[in-house]
């Protein structure tokens, strides 16, 4: 199963005035550890960033399922909560799980969400949703030389 951090990193970007201004980023990445998410996205944004930048913390996020959308440039998290009947109670439990949704706008990652959900067996309302600040979510991935898969 995957660990996800949230990795927020730190950037001097130059503002449309000539201004130097440090600013924030939030990431999502998929590790084993804090070392690892911390290595993993020093190496994810190497390439994009000319100068220094600082990743200023790193922290793990629970995360049940992520639903991905190529198109989608927005990330957004949704509060499911599954619904089980207690028996001995005769009650309703609610139990909340997160999962991330990838889509252009609120109503495609509600959509999205519905989707990814279809082949749920328990029964299931989405209790929130809402848009995050992240810019990008980096997976593993499994296909590399590293997974042992063969080319």
């Amino acid at each position: 199963m995957a660990q996800w951090f949230e990795c927020k990193i730190k950037i001097d970007k130059t503002t449309a005035d000539g201004l130097i201004k440090t600013t924030t980023e939030n990431y999502l990445v998929d590790a084993l550890s804090f070392t690892e998410a911390e290595a993993r996205i020093t190496e994810e944004m190497r390439p994009y960033i000319s100068g220094e930048f600082k990743v200023d913390s790193v922290k793990r996020v629970r995360v049940s399922e992520m639903f991905f959308d190529e198109t989608g440039d927005r990330w957004y998290k949704a509060k499911v909560n599954f619904v089980t009947l207690d028996e001995k109670k005769g009650v309703e439990k609610r139990t909340a799980s997160y999962m991330y949704v990838q889509a252009t706008e609120f109503s495609k990652a509600l959509q999205n969400l519905m989707e990814g959900m279809k082949g749920t067996m328990s029964d299931f309302e989405v209790a929130a949703i809402s848009e995050t600040n992240l810019l990008d979510v980096f997976k593993e991935d499994l296909t590399g030389p590293e997974s042992g898969a063969q080319a």
